[in-house]
C-alpha cells in the first residue's frame, strides 16, 4: 500500500517526501515493489517531475538501498559518465589512461539504454569477459590495475538496477530527474573523490536540445557537489556519432585503434583527453586542464593505456592477448554490405537517433528487458558530417545477421542523412563546462 500511495501522490503532482522515496527505493531493492509499480513510478517521474528536494532524495535513497564502498588507495578515486549517445565508447579508453596517470578508477558502468549503447555490452563483445563482479574482486582489481570496469555489484544501488531496467523499456529514458539519481546513486555508492559528466546533446542524445541537456547537466552536478563528490559536467556533441560505428563489438574495434595510438585528432581521442584532463584536475594529479589532457594523450600514445587495458581484460576474463590479437578475436557478423549513397552532396546533418534505434533492430541493442544481445552486429565506416559524396559512394556499412535484417537497416539508415550542397562547418565537440 505504501508504493500504491507513492505513486498516487506522484501521479497527482504532489512532491513526495524523503521517507516515503526511502520507502520505495527500499522496495525496490528487496522485490517488494513490482515491476508493474516501477514501470509506473517511472512514468509519472517522467511526466510530473520529482522537484529538486525530491530528486536529490531519490539519489541518496536509492545510493543508500545497499553498499556504499570507502576505499583507502594511495591516489585519488576518479570516474566519468556519459549520459549516453551513439557511438560513444570514451569509457573503454578513458578508464585505463586515468590509471595509467595514477588515477584509481572503480567505473561501475551501466548497458544500452533504449538507442544509447552501453559499456558493458561492449566490453562483453570480448571473449570471455564478465563484467558481474563481487565487491572484493572489483576492489582488489582497481588496487591492482588502476581501473577496473564492471556493473554494479548486487549490494551497489540495488534499487537503481531495478529501476535503470524498467525505464529501458517503458518509454521513461528522457527524465532529468530519473537521469540524475541513476547516475549519481552508483557513482556515490562507489565511493569517489571526483566524477566528471559528459552531457550529451544533439540528434542521437537522449536530451536531444541543448537547453535540456543544459538543465541536466546543472542538475547532476548541483546533486552531485551537494553530496560532496567533487564534479563538473562538459556539454558535448552528439549530433553525429563519436566514432564512425555503432554496435558492441565493432566500437571496440575503434577503441583498439585509439589505445593503439591511432587517430590522435579523431573525435574519440579529443573528447577522451579533454574529459581526463577535467579529472586529473578535481583529482589532484595535474595543474592545468591542457597539462591533464596532454597527459592522457600521452598515456594513449606510448602504449601505457593499452598495457592497463590488456590487465583489465584479462582479469575480467578474457584472453591474456587479446590486445595481441584483437583483429581475429572480435565477432563478425556474416552479412556485410554498404549503403550507396542516393545522392550527391554535402552530409547536412544526421538523424543519429534513427542510427541508434537501427543498431537495436539489428540486434545490437534490447527491445525488451532481458533480451539476448549479438554483439557482432551494427553499422561502421559512418559518413560524416560534412563528408561529400557523390551519388553511390558508400553512406556507411551494415553488419547484420542475415540478408533481410541487412536490407530492413539499409532502407532506414538512407533516411537518417540530410544532404545539401553547401559546406558545413564542424560543431564544436565541447559545448560548455558546467559547474556549481
Amino acid at each position: 500500500m505504501a508504493a500504491i500511495n507513492t505513486i498516487s501522490r506522484l501521479k497527482e503532482g504532489a512532491r513526495l517526501s524523503e521517507e516515503a522515496l526511502y520507502r520505495f527505493a527500499a522496495g525496490l531493492a528487496s522485490g517488494t515493489v513490482t515491476d508493474a509499480q516501477a514501470g509506473a513510478f517511472a512514468m509519472a517521474a517522467c511526466l510530473n517531475g520529482l522537484g529538486e528536494g525530491g530528486r536529490v532524495a531519490l539519489t541518496r535513497a536509492m545510493r543508500d538501498s545497499g553498499d556504499v564502498l570507502h576505499w583507502d588507495l594511495p591516489g585519488p578515486v576518479l570516474d566519468k559518465h556519459s549520459t549516453g549517445g551513439v557511438g560513444d565508447c570514451v569509457s573503454i579508453i578513458l578508464a585505463p589512461a586515468l590509471a595509467a596517470c595514477g588515477a584509481y578508477v572503480p567505473m561501475i558502468s551501466g548497458r544500452g539504454l533504449g538507442h544509447t549503447g552501453g559499456t558493458l555490452d561492449k566490453l562483453e563483445a570480448i571473449p570471455g569477459v564478465s563484467t558481474a563482479l563481487e565487491e572484493a574482486d572489483l576492489r582488489a582489481m582497481v588496487a591492482r590495475i588502476g581501473c577496473v570496469i564492471a556493473g554494479a555489484t548486487e549490494r551497489l544501488a540495488p534499487a537503481d538496477r531495478r529501476l535503470y531496467a524498467i525505464r529501458d523499456v517503458t518509454a521513461t529514458v528522457a527524465s532529468i530527474d530519473l537521469i540524475t539519481a541513476s547516475i549519481l546513486s552508483k557513482k556515490l555508492a562507489a565511493g569517489l573523490e571526483a566524477l566528471v559528466l559528459d552531457v550529451k546533446t544533439g540528434s542521437g542524445a537522449v536530451m536531444a536540445s541543448e537547453q535540456e541537456a543544459r538543465a541536466l547537466a546543472r542538475a547532476l552536478a548541483g546533486t552531485a557537489n551537494g553530496a560532496g563528490c567533487r564534479t563538473i559536467c562538459l556539454l558535448t556533441d552528439m549530433s553525429q556519432p563519436l566514432v564512425p560505428a555503432a554496435g558492441n563489438g565493432l566500437e571496440i574495434a575503434e577503441c583498439m585503434a585509439a589505445l593503439a595510438g591511432g587517430d590522435a585528432d579523431g573525435r574519440l581521442v579529443r573528447l577522451t583527453a579533454e574529459l581526463g584532463g577535467e579529472l586529473l584536475v578535481l583529482g589532484g594529479l595535474s595543474a592545468s586542464v591542457a597539462e591533464g589532457a596532454g597527459a592522457v594523450r600521452a598515456a594513449l600514445a606510448d602504449g601505457r593505456a593499452m598495457e592497463r587495458f590488456a590487465r583489465m581484460i584479462a582479469a575480467l576474463g578474457g584472453p591474456a592477448d587479446f590486445c595481441d590479437r584483437w583483429q581475429g578475436m572480435l565477432p563478425q557478423a556474416p552479412v556485410v554490405r554498404d549503403v550507396p549513397s542516393p545522392r550527391a552532396g554535402v552530409i547536412s546533418a544526421i538523424e543519429t537517433r534513427r542510427l541508434g534505434h537501427v543498431v537495436v533492430r539489428l540486434g545490437g541493442g534490447r527491445l525488451f528487458d532481458g533480451a539476448a544481445i549479438n554483439p557482432a552486429v551494427g553499422l561502421s565506416r559512418i559518413a560524416p558530417v560534412g563528408g561529400r559524396v557523390a551519388r553511390g559512394d558508400p553512406l556507411l556499412r551494415i553488419h547484420a545477421a542475415d540478408m533481410a535484417s541487412a536490407e530492413t537497416a539499409a532502407m532506414k539508415v538512407q533516411t537518417a542523412f540530410v544532404f545539401g550542397d553547401a559546406e558545413v562547418a564542424a560543431s564544436p565537440l565541447v559545448l560548455e563546462k558546467i559547474a556549481p
